[in-house]
């Protein structure tokens, strides 16, 4: 019964925090102050404050994470609804995403090498680019540890909408193929839901491109490891 009622507790907090952390986006609308960055901090806040253990918040933060399933199934429909221009843009979609694909593991790779990272390090970092499931499996695959694949992959999404609009206004990207791709392709799920936020023809290429990041990312991933590391 405390367990039930912990895990009641920090669900509700969780999303208490996200709903007030969205309200002062919407009042201050800049890329630092997105809800999933305000909120994360504000929890990572609240957990150290009151020293409150990770596996006790878990009780109910895994329920919550278990709903990442079912709201990336549920990014099928934007994308139902805009097929017509998917099959208009589909070469050009396919085309950006293998492209961002290899440069995103090839400059996380050749970086980490140049730093002196070792091997479980750069192996971890390699799937940086694609959601989380996908990235602990080939993380896992290539040696690395799948915990810290994880970590990575938030940072590049969370890192990847913080910096998106600056890097569309400097390259001038103002196509919502070009800025869905973009997206999708760098920051995965965190950078689709982004993406429909903007428009609903962004969030489908964001999708598409997170869904073939993930494939391109599992097949090419440890070739290239195998051809430059």
């Amino acid at each position: 019964m405390i367990s039930f009622l912990t895990a009641l507790f920090f669900i509700g907090l969780t999303v208490g925090v996200y709903i007030g952390a969205r309200m002062f986006y919407q009042k201050f609308p800049y890329p630092f102050t997105l809800p999933l960055v305000i909120g994360t901090i504000i929890m990572i806040i609240i957990l150290l404050v009151f020293k409150i253990p990770y596996d006790t918040y878990s009780l109910g933060g895994e329920w919550i994470e278990k709903l990442l399933g079912p709201a990336v199934v549920a990014l099928a429909y934007p994308l139902y609804k805009q097929m017509s221009m998917l099959k208009k843009y589909f070469m050009s979609i396919v085309t950006g995403v293998f492209v961002g694909a290899v440069i995103g593991i090839v400059s996380g790779l050749l970086l980490a090498k140049w730093l002196g990272v070792e091997e479980m390090l750069i192996y971890s970092l390699i799937p940086k680019s694609v959601t989380t499931p996908v990235a602990m499996d080939v993380a896992k695959t290539l040696g690395g540890a799948p915990p810290l694949a994880a970590i990575f992959v938030m940072v590049a999404g969370i890192g990847g909408v913080m910096l998106a609009p600056y890097l569309f206004k400097w390259f001038k990207i103002n196509h919502y193929i070009g800025k869905g791709i973009g997206t999708g392709s760098a920051s995965h799920a965190i950078g689709t839901a982004k993406a429909l936020e903007n428009s609903e023809e962004e969030g489908a290429a964001s999708s598409v491109a997170m869904t073939l990041s993930a494939i391109v990312v599992s097949v090419i991933g440890p070739m290239l490891v195998f051809l430059l590391y």
